[in-house]
């Protein structure tokens, strides 16, 4: 690969992480062309860039950041790797358990990632990264903990308004 082009694909990444923050280092090595396409189009559906990376490249990119936490990825670039850039920070920990699960293969196995400003290093990490809830995910529980003491209330006044009529009711009947 000549130099120029090198510096292409490194300026490539580098845009590409300042676009999505958020990436798993995979090896999706030993999967056929059918199952490498069913998951890129399972990517595509999951708004998940999916790209195959040399990892010198990708290593350069790498040491040229200045923050430290995106520096331990480096050390999970051994043989084959794929990158899995994406918006949602579950998103590809998800994909790859259903994958995983319905083609019954081990691959992609993750080995790495940097999520939310922070690395996770290992394939161990799979259940704690697709447990990190997504913003929407967030934003549902607040509105809902916010809801709820309007509900309590209501549903408060409701009970003792019924219960109140009840007994007024009972009272007139004894008469």
């Amino acid at each position: 690969m000549k130099k120029e082009l090198k510096a292409q694909v490194i300026e490539s990444i580098s845009a590409q992480l300042k676009e999505t923050p958020n990436f798993y280092v995979t090896d999706i090595s030993g999967l056929n062309a059918e199952h490498t396409a069913k998951l890129r189009r399972a990517c595509f559906e999951a708004g998940i860039k999916l790209s195959v990376v040399k990892n010198t490249l990708f290593a350069h990119v790498l040491d040229a950041s200045e923050n430290e936490e995106l520096k331990l990825i480096d050390q999970v670039l051994v043989g084959n790797t794929a990158i899995m850039y994406t918006e949602a920070a579950n998103a590809p920990a998800k994909l790859i358990k259903k994958f995983t699960k319905e083609t019954g293969l081990e691959k992609p196995a993750l080995k790495g990632a940097y999520v939310q400003e922070c690395a996770f290093i290992g394939a161990d990490k799979l259940e704690e990264l697709a447990a990190i809830k997504s913003k929407e995910e967030l934003i549902g529980d607040i509105i809902g903990l916010l809801q709820s003491p309007v509900r309590n209330v209501l549903s408060a006044l409701q009970s003792a308004g019924s219960t109140v009529a009840g007994i007024v009711k009972t009272l007139s009947e004894k008469e």
